[in-house]
């Protein structure tokens, strides 16, 4: 293992980040829809590695010491996420005359900006470096914390988090339950760097090495036993009574906000809402909850009066329709000219009357909002809504009563990506709506990975998620992950199936990221019980 460690810690220059950033670019494989977790076992002693070189002048002050390790940590993420990320500039093609030129920054500013917060995971492990294997550990705590921090500092942005390799399908997505998402990313830095505790020791530290190694591969067997276990135990889940039928109309989004388009996309969903799929299901009778996807139409429909006349039509008596919807406020601000827009999900009862609404409170940046508004307009930027401010955040999250089901948590969008966030307060609901658009990104890696986490939240609070998707993947997810029945990218279609069974709240759903801390803590005290000693002795 040294004949290979080697000659990456030597590295130094323009060599050190291009092969940071090479390893970087290939660990995105371990993401969806790849889901080729193994490589990480390549790819993250490399990061080790080069930390392990990224040594400063003796008299370097305090920053100067731990710039090398940035730099390393940057250069890594850079690759990670560019390689990760790289659809989004996708978007920026729909109306490539107004946007085209902002795709080349978008697709490299977004990956620089948050290879950011790796940079500082590195330089903080490069703070508390050992020669040995407790390195490992340190690297881990400081990395995954990094991660954490992604997810929550300005208003967050956990997608790929590095835990989603260690969950690339149901089996190994149940130890979420216990850690969620944040959990698994401090196992997956454990896991996937315990190599190169084989490197740079002898003797005892040599055995410390392996003995670590062992014990990453038995915590990794755990993580697997649980998984086959827990689903072992569930079998097939159970099935309420309820049943769902999910619209999915794979409308091309240049053409899906065109008013000159309007009739034609209201038909669409009405006569998809009615199509049969089994001799079984001739039509929308005996349908309890029709789901359409996010913004569903190109205009307000509290100004339409008639397409609510033709959804009150198109229900039958005790069938619920919930669809997203573009939602304006009633009253206006003071002083403000215009009223104020939400992305919102509308519930329609069968006499086409809306009954509840929900306003979609994590807005994306430079989607449905622009931050920073007085100066980035000035530079000729906007965002990719075509609506003068923007959308307005919601207030709060809600939980969503339904008359003849359960109640339910609305997500819109990239809402699912939260871990501890898709359950509002109050009373726990019996299922998790997440509606969203992703025609933005054709069938590219975006949809699959949105699809991936929507699972994961499943697992994490033990309910059921039905996912309702412009252009796929829509899907009846149980609450252990499993997707019942699903509808791929690109398809125009519907999905049919019964809402399956929450279970009790899982120890994620009832602790949250105590879980991560309780743990993040217990490795701080293993370093400090192994390196404390050690330095004491040299000094």
């Amino acid at each position: 293992m040294d004949r290979i460690a080697n000659p990456i810690i030597v590295l130094w220059g323009w060599r050190r980040v291009a092969i940071a950033i090479a390893a970087g670019a290939l660990s995105a494989l371990a993401m969806a829809p790849f889901g080729l977790f193994p490589v990480l076992w390549l790819t993250i002693p490399v990061f080790v590695w080069l930390l392990d070189g990224a040594t400063p002048a003796e008299d370097a002050g305090f920053v100067r010491r731990l710039l090398p390790a940035a730099i390393v940590g940057w250069s890594f993420g850079f690759g990670f996420f560019l390689c990760g990320l790289w659809w989004i500039g996708t978007a920026f093609l729909v109306e490539a005359d107004d946007f085209l030129w902002v795709l080349p920054f978008a697709v490299t500013l977004l990956p620089a900006g948050l290879a950011l917060f790796w940079a500082l995971g590195a330089a903080v492990a490069r703070a508390a470096w050992s020669d040995g294997w407790s390195r490992i550990l340190v690297f881990a705590i400081a990395m995954a914390g990094a991660e954490w921090l992604r997810g929550h500092v300005l208003t967050g942005f956990p997608w790929n988090a590095l835990g989603y390799a260690l969950m690339p399908g149901a089996l190994m997505m149940q130890s979420a339950s216990l850690v969620g998402l944040w959990g698994m990313t401090l196992a997956a830095f454990v896991i996937f760097a315990a190599p190169a505790a084989l490197t740079g020791a002898t003797g005892d530290a040599r055995r410390g090495g392996w003995l670590f190694v062992g014990s990453a591969a038995v915590l990794l067997a755990l993580h697997l036993g649980f998984g086959g276990l827990r689903l072992l135990v569930a079998g097939e889940s159970e099935e309420s009574s309820i049943t769902i039928r999910i619209v999915q109309p794979a409308l091309a989004q240049n053409e899906k906000w065109d008013i000159a388009n309007e009739e034609a996309i209201v038909d669409r969903y009405l006569s998809l809402s009615d199509g049969a799929t089994s001799p079984d299901r001739n039509g929308i009778d005996g349908v309890d909850i029709l789901v359409w996807p996010e913004s569903a139409f190109p205009f307000l429909l509290t100004d339409r009066p008639e397409v609510l006349s033709a959804i009150a039509a198109l229900l039958p008596t005790g069938t619920t329709l919930i669809t997203g919807a573009a939602r304006a406020e009633l009253g206006r601000l003071a002083g403000d000219e215009s009223p104020r827009v939400f992305n919102s999900i509308y519930v329609i009862a069968d006499d086409g009357e809306i009954v509840a609404a929900y306003d979609k409170v994590h807005l994306v940046p430079f989607g449905e909002y622009l931050p920073f508004p007085g100066f980035l307009e000035a530079i000729g930027l906007s965002q990719l809504i075509a609506l003068p401010g923007g959308f307005a955040p919601g207030a709060r999250r809600l939980t969503l009563a339904l008359e003849h089901a359960p109640s339910f948590s609305p997500l819109i969008c990239y809402e699912i990506v939260f871990p501890g966030e898709a359950v509002g307060s109050g009373p726990r609901p019996g299922w998790i709506l997440n509606i969203t658009n992703d025609g933005w990104f054709g069938d590219t890696p975006g949809p699959h990975q949105h699809f991936l986490q929507a699972r994961v939240r499943a697992v994490e609070e033990g309910l059921p998620v039905i996912r309702g998707a412009n252009s796929g993947v829509s899907a009846i997810i149980d609450s252990y992950g499993r997707d019942r029945q699903r509808l791929g990218v690109g398809l125009a279609g519907i999905v049919d199936g019964s809402l399956p069974a929450a279970l009790s709240p899982t120890v994620y759903a009832r602790l949250g990221d105590w879980v991560f801390l309780a743990l993040m803590l217990f490795l701080v005290g293993v370093v400090g019980a192994v390196q404390f000693p050690s330095r004491l002795n040299r000094n």
